[in-house]
């Protein structure tokens, strides 16, 4: 069984057992997560929803709160002595998917 979830803008095909990294959410490692927005849920017969599924929902466990891989933002003009150097650090939800549960 598998489900089509979405959060942070994104959408996520996720299935028991699953981990994932999703946009930062609220909680502490260990936390339990509900998912309300199902989109799809697959397996022998698929259940599409119009756009949502009612009373459908994906349990999750927190496993981690982090910041991913500085990247480094390089701004250059030739010949203009201009030159602009930052970095960044998105942060991100490391996820274990539980449960899929739907009507």
């Amino acid at each position: 069984m598998y489900a089509v979830i979405k959060t942070g803008g994104k959408q996520y095909k996720v299935a028991p057992g699953d981990k994932l990294r999703v946009e930062k959410l609220p909680g502490a490692v260990g936390d339990k997560v509900t998912f309300g927005e199902v989109l799809l849920i697959g397996g022998e017969s698929v259940k599409v929803g119009q756009p949502l599924i009612a009373g459908a929902a994906v349990e999750a466990k927190i496993t981690a709160q982090d910041r991913a891989k500085k990247i480094i933002i390089f701004k250059f003009r030739r010949r203009k002595n201009y030159r602009r150097k930052s970095g960044h650090r998105q942060p991100f939800t490391a996820l274990e998917i539980t449960g899929i549960t739907g009507t």
